[in-house]
């Protein structure tokens, strides 16, 4: 009886710890893993609609962006995209390009 009291407590506590970290996000990190998705999205809607991998890029480069760091992660994710074999749609790969960003965010911490 006494075990099952010690790991009721432990699961408890990791229960907790796992939340203070999921609040310890910055918002930097929330509006990279929000502005990489909407990314996705976008890249997968081309990749849908027939538009080459070639023109998907200058379609980017096209694009005046606010963070220098923007237009190579673009380049990056858009590429990522066309590489899957992945036909979902398009709000399916921004959801889950959402959490699995902010999951590895946490996990970094």
């Amino acid at each position: 009886m006494r075990t099952v009291g010690i790991m009721l407590f432990a699961c408890s506590l990791a229960g907790g710890a796992a939340t203070v970290q999921a609040r310890e996000l910055r918002e930097g990190d929330k509006y990279m893993c929000s502005w990489g998705a909407g990314t996705a999205a976008r890249a997968q809607e081309l990749k849908l609609s027939g538009v080459s991998l070639y023109a998907a890029r200058q379609k980017i480069q096209t694009i005046k962006f606010n963070k220098s760091w923007m237009r190579m992660m673009a380049m990056g994710i858009t590429e990522q995209t066309y590489d899957s074999r992945s036909r979902l749609k398009p709000e399916a790969i921004r959801q889950t390009f959402y959490q699995d960003c902010l999951r590895y965010k946490v996990a970094r911490k």
